[in-house]
């Protein structure tokens, strides 16, 4: 078998666009990579608070239980380039990794910088024609086969081309939704798109009087009328327009578009390791320390200093009432406030504060085992502009690598 003189272009210098240039190139592949941008993996610079969580360190059979939209169609893909395959591959880079709470991968430095300068380099190595600051304007074909790319610079021949652009979520980051102008135009449909793994706004001023609070080991249950939706136990942030957080960001993935279509009430258990009446033992325990204290000052030891005023507003109980004094009616409707702290989510933030974007192109139209398009020969989609996305923990990252891993195998034409 020898080499086709493959001309390989890349559309997008991200997590996808950049495995899958390393790859054909790899394979002996003439590659070009077109970015927008004046640098490459911007979106990977502000990933994982700028550490980037590359991958999850879990059994191979476990990303897909992780996956919120179309899992089956990455069975060949996550077996083909597996996690533990991501890892090695990073490593082999010179860029050491660790695994950290939740088999979360992270660069040994803590640098999102380190794993796109690593990618970097081994485009350097390979020979790979990275072109920044160069805008794709369309893609070219002839009787339904591809033929190569216009640019604002001009016209490039291909014998393959892969889209990996992203989606529309950090539009600063270059995502602006330019492959899905691509896929339809060569003919594809575009599942309904809209942010996700997305912080969630709220009505009234309680979380913004909290903003900056983190709560651990909580339980946020959230409900659509009688209807639960979601139930998570973990962390939560109160922002100045409503709540985010890993519990928050994970039940946008899982039932963000429900919440797009009504509002739901989120219930916040703030002490769920304790029954009702365990907390209220706990309580009155409290108070009898505290027994000629003014309620304000005895809740102190069971919630954060910023909390307090909130809970003793949404309670009823007069602030300055001694706890001597306080009914048992009054305490157990402190115990229900503790157990249901609630408020009415109002919908989702915006793509300029979403992970990823959910939606994208319609994977019924694209062969799983090549990443292929079914309707023009010779293109191919790698990453987030798939109707495909997870949940957090690196669940994003490898869906990245792994599409973008089979899209640079695949593209190669060899002379056998």
């Amino acid at each position: 078998m020898t080499k086709n003189s493959s001309n390989i272009i890349v559309i997008g210098g991200g997590a996808a666009g950049m495995m899958a240039a390393i790859t054909a190139a790899r394979n002996d592949a003439s590659v070009i990579l077109f970015e927008k941008n004046e640098k490459l993996g911007k979106k990977i610079y502000i990933t994982g608070k700028g550490r980037c969580n590359v991958t999850n360190a879990c059994e191979v059979e476990d990303l897909f239980p992780n996956m919120v939209t179309n899992k089956n169609f990455m069975y060949s893909s996550f077996y083909t380039f597996t996690n533990d395959m991501a890892m090695d591959f990073f490593e082999e880079l010179g860029c050491p990794l660790k695994t950290e709470r939740g088999n979360r991968v992270f660069p040994v430095s803590d640098k999102s910088s380190d794993v796109i300068s690593a990618l970097s380099r081994e485009m350097r190595r390979l020979g790979v024609d990275v072109r920044l600051n160069t805008a794709v304007k369309a893609i070219k074909e002839e009787d339904g086969v591809v033929t190569g790319v216009k640019t604002d610079k001009g016209f490039y021949p291909a014998s393959a081309v892969i889209v990996a652009t992203g989606g529309i979520s950090y539009p600063s980051t270059g995502s602006t939704g330019d492959g899905y102008r691509f896929a339809k135009a060569a003919g594809h449909s575009i599942k309904d798109t809209r942010p996700s793994l997305v912080p969630f706004e709220t009505e009234g001023d309680i979380c913004r009087r909290l903003q900056g609070l983190s709560l651990r080991n909580i339980q946020v249950t959230i409900k659509q009328g009688k209807k639960k939706l979601y139930e998570d136990f973990g962390e939560l942030l109160f922002t100045h327009f409503g709540v985010s957080g890993p519990t928050i960001i994970s039940a946008s993935a899982r039932i963000g578009g429900k919440i797009l279509k009504a509002y739901a009430t989120l219930i916040i258990d703030l002490k769920p390791a304790l029954t009702k009446e365990q907390l209220d033992h706990r309580i009155l325990r409290d108070f009898e320390e505290g027994s000629n204290k003014q309620f304000k000052n005895v809740l102190d030891k069971l919630l954060p200093k910023k909390m307090i005023p909130v809970i003793i507003e949404l309670s009823g109980i007069d602030p300055e009432k001694k706890v001597n004094v306080i009914t048992r009616e009054e305490r157990l409707h402190l115990v229900d406030t503790i157990k249901a702290f609630t408020m009415t989510v109002t919908g989702l933030r915006g793509y300029n504060e979403a992970i990823i974007t959910q939606g994208g192109v319609h994977v019924k139209e694209v062969d799983p085992s090549t990443m292929e398009s079914k309707l023009v020969k010779n293109l191919y989609f790698a990453g987030e502009v798939l109707d495909l996305d997870a949940v957090t923990g690196g669940f994003n990252l490898q869906i990245a690598w792994s599409t973008g891993y089979l899209a640079g195998m695949n593209c190669i034409n060899y002379d056998y």
